[in-house]
């Protein structure tokens, strides 16, 4: 069976506080996968190293075969590269105004050292897949960031709503859609037939997304309108919109009433029996974990204290202890 994702000896520390530390963890692709714990494991946590949020301290995260998560390397001979191309233009055009130039062809090599500079700059902050790629045939590492993770496959919702609520319910959807999207601010500046087309297609693939959600005809309106179930429906359609591979869902029940959460623990097992996703999911509701999960990890104090099926998790001595306490001797 493939693995979507595997996570080797992952560790994040804050100053002096182990809030993740050396957990292994996989994912099978098209399963659905419960991280849970009390208050404090260290969930949330986890989730925002396999999201690129935070980098970890130690340990490395594949996503789909590829090292994607892991403690960064030889950054410092990045600085290089950047500086490179236009050192070299400007040396070039000290070589000029030595050797007495024309005033023309001296101050037309000053503006290919700016736009050098700022082409090279302007590319190293986006970090494009082909600059990666270069980058690493010279042993340059750097730990994915969150939209590199988009782009990669990887969906989320958050523990807290966060929608833009001024924006409706497709709008949240079309945001959701960007990285997925070909057009380019020329296309969007003249209006392109191209433009035109993917707006359209865009558009039907937001209606098909929000009736999957739950959320049919309801696209116009505001996200801050929407009732709370709607809207954490809402953030699965916006995660939904950019082709995840696996999607992460942080507590997704939480504070819904139990119709709300049943209707949401059916859309989660839609994901996976019509769409092929891979979910994973924090979740404190033990009836939602227990009845869609295939496997349950649980975390204690940022350490992993049991593992598997949701008959075998429920029965371990350490995750009873980890939820109740110990016994009193």
């Amino acid at each position: 069976m493939t693995n979507v994702l595997d996570a080797e000896h992952v560790t994040k520390r804050f100053g002096g506080l182990v809030a993740v530390s050396g957990i292994d963890f996989t994912i099978h692709e098209r399963a659905i996968v419960s991280l849970i714990g009390p208050n404090g494991a260290g969930k949330t946590t986890f989730f925002n190293v396999i999201a690129g949020i935070y980098d970890p301290s130690g340990g490395q995260i594949k996503f789909r075969g590829e090292v994607k998560i892991a403690r960064s390397r030889r950054t410092w001979l990045e600085p290089v590269f950047w500086l490179l191309p236009a050192g070299l233009a400007a040396l070039v055009t000290i070589l000029l105004i030595v050797s007495g130039q024309a005033e023309g062809t001296i101050i037309l090599g000053l503006y290919v050292t700016l736009a050098l500079l700022l082409v090279v700059l302007v590319v190293g902050a986006a970090r494009p897949l082909f600059w990666q790629r270069f980058l690493t045939r010279f042993g340059i590492f750097r730990s994915a960031r969150p939209n590199d993770m988009v782009v990669a496959g990887l969906g989320r919702t958050f523990q807290n709503i966060r929608l833009f609520p001024n924006m409706t319910a497709m709008e949240n959807v079309l945001v959701g859609m960007h990285a997925r999207l070909k057009t380019t601010w020329i296309d969007a500046l003249f209006s392109t037939p191209r433009d035109r087309r993917e707006e359209v297609t865009a558009r039907a693939r937001g209606d098909e997304l929000l009736e999957l959600a739950g959320l049919k005809g309801r696209g116009d309106e505001l996200a801050k309108n929407l009732p709370y179930g709607d809207q954490r429906r809402l953030e699965i359609a916006r995660a939904l919109a950019s082709d995840p591979v696996l999607l992460l869902l942080d507590e997704p029940t939480a504070g819904m009433n139990p119709n709300e959460t049943a209707q949401l623990t059916a859309l989660i097992s839609r994901l996976r029996d019509q769409l092929g996703l891979t979910v994973l999911l924090i979740e404190h509701d033990m009836r939602v974990v227990m009845g869609i999960s295939d496997r349950v990890t649980v975390l204690d104090h940022g350490e992993k204290i049991a593992e598997g099926t949701p008959d075998e998790v429920r029965r371990d001595p350490a995750v009873i202890e980890a939820y109740l306490g110990a016994p009193a001797t």
